[in-house]
């Protein structure tokens, strides 16, 4: 398929193209970067740079395209004030539903976010009501990050009531790669003692990468909204006994299928696109939440987000999915 990938500099939309193009789709990408006006990269994803919050260059971005991956955004709401996070990230949203509508665009894939709940940027905080939090929990959100991705998913949920446009919304959990394992993950591996609002889950980025495959390739109709996340919980943790220790009875834990599981189910996305995560922070990071040599050999390599994922395993077989 012809595919437009939004947000391709960026973390999440950079790995999708490069998936993308490994599974044979034809790639187009786009962001606010400044092009390279020379000849490109042998088998580099066309690029174009354009301003999703205008509408006209969205339009001409969208057409004669299959299927669209919407990664675009302004990715947390604490470095930018809180109108142009709004403003920015939801009308971006509204200009490529309502193009992929008009075009008449098959599949769109949009990427929201695990803090649509609204507890993890709650200015008044509150936990979750039950662990693993899935699909159907409530949706009170507080923050103009999770306001904005709240919104967008129900600007997907009207695009498929009037046009042929379908969707996936996939909201992944605190993506990780080789880049931030250590900065982030790091601390909570090598300290048990360390709390995490959404239950330690995290997603491994070249996972979200073939998830996003997956969704953009699937057949499902109307508009879905799945989880993403990593099979297994940061440390290792047994889950159960960890949000009994931190929240007692006031967070109600449902079945897990692990005892280290995440605090974000995947059943759903496993069930409707074969989500089936292969990485592990184990795979990145030692005991003591240091960076393995292999990842600190690739990005003294190339510091950016890598073009071919790692195999899962690759330290020494160590992934558990």
């Amino acid at each position: 398929m012809k595919v437009l990938v939004t947000g391709a500099r960026g973390k999440v939309g950079r790995a999708a193209v490069a998936a993308l193009q490994a599974a044979g789709h034809e790639v187009t990408a786009t962001d606010l970067g400044a092009p390279v006006y020379e000849a490109g990269a042998p088998g580099a994803a066309r690029y174009v740079r354009a301003d999703l919050t205008d509408s006209g260059s969205v339009y001409a971005l969208v057409r004669g395209h299959d299927a669209v991956v919407h990664a675009a955004a302004i990715p947390e709401p604490s470095q930018d004030v809180a109108h142009v996070v709004f403003a920015n990230n939801l009308l971006a949203t509204f200009h490529v539903v309502e193009a992929c509508v008009r075009w008449e665009i098959d599949r769109l894939v949009n990427i929201s976010s695990e803090t649509v709940p609204g507890f993890i940027f709650a200015e008044r905080p509150f936990t979750p009501a039950y662990c693993p939090v899935d699909e159907e929990h409530p949706l009170t959100p507080q923050d103009p990050y999770a306001l904005a991705k709240h919104f967008g998913e129900q600007l997907c949920d009207a695009a498929v009531r009037r046009s042929q446009l379908r969707v996936l919304t996939l909201r992944p959990s605190w993506v990780s790669w080789e880049g931030n394992y250590e900065r982030n993950l790091g601390p909570m591996v090598a300290d048990p003692s360390i709390d995490s609002v959404t239950f330690w889950a995290y997603t491994d980025l070249y996972d979200l990468a073939e998830a996003i495959v997956a969704a953009t390739e699937s057949d499902l109709a109307g508009h879905e909204v799945v989880y993403i996340a990593a099979a297994d919980n940061i440390g290792g943790r047994d889950l159960a006994a960890a949000v009994r220790a931190r929240h007692g009875d006031a967070v109600a834990l449902r079945e897990l299928d692990r005892r280290d599981a995440g605090g974000i189910a995947i059943s759903k996305a496993r069930r409707l696109i074969g989500y089936a995560p292969k990485r592990s922070w184990r795979d990145y990071l030692d005991e003591n939440g240091r960076l393995r040599e292999w990842a600190r050999t690739r990005l003294a390599e190339d510091p950016t987000v890598g073009a071919v994922p790692p195999s899962p395993g690759q330290a020494n077989g160590s992934s558990t999915p």
